[in-house]
């Protein structure tokens, strides 16, 4: 009788990538990119401080959510799988974080950072994915042209809320309560 070999699950797959590899699971295939770079993780840190503190811990903002960096979303455990730049939820639809690394309710808001590598994938299939499971509220940031694109889901279509940047100071949804300095977020020219 003849040996075969089990290719390993595409989760598996995932799983195995190098450190420096990020993966996601998207209609059957196995996406890998590169870690972000320096402009896309300054945006992201720069999100993360005009979301964490006043919408999870209610400093200066009314709480009551989760804001994660780069969480795992298991939209089907194992088999649609992306990890948005940073994303959201309220704490009344998921009370507590998950112990493990596999997040299973789907995010009232996520952002993507765009780059060059992401770009499309970010804009298309995950963009659709989202729009399939329900995600309220997304954001595509570009660093490179100083953007943010407001998304806001409206009987399963995308609307465009607004689109800023630069130094605009604004208020978005869902997090309106609080007005965000767009300018801190970008690397400065030198």
């Amino acid at each position: 009788m003849p040996a075969f070999r089990l290719e390993p699950s595409l989760y598996q797959q995932l799983l195995d990538l190098p450190e420096h590899q990020v993966g996601e699971i998207i209609g059957g295939q196995l996406h890998v990119h590169s870690r972000p770079s320096g402009p896309h993780g300054q945006v992201s840190i720069g999100v993360m401080s005009d979301t964490y503190l006043p919408f999870q811990r209610g400093n200066g903002g009314p709480g009551g959510w989760w804001i994660m960096p780069e969480p795992e979303l298991h939209l089907i455990r194992d088999v649609e799988v992306v990890v948005p730049d940073v994303a959201g939820w309220r704490k009344e639809r998921m009370p507590q974080v998950p112990q493990g690394h596999r997040f299973e309710v789907v995010p009232d808001w996520v952002c993507e950072v765009l780059s060059p590598t992401t770009a499309r994938r970010d804009r298309g299939v995950k963009l659709a994915l989202y729009a399939r499971y329900g995600v309220a509220f997304c954001w595509l940031i570009d660093p490179g042209v100083q953007t943010l694109e407001v998304l806001t889901l409206v009987q399963g279509r995308w609307q465009l809320a607004g689109v800023h940047g630069g130094a605009d100071r604004v208020q978005v949804p869902p997090f309106e309560a609080v007005t965000m300095d767009l300018s801190g977020w970008w690397l400065a020219e030198e």
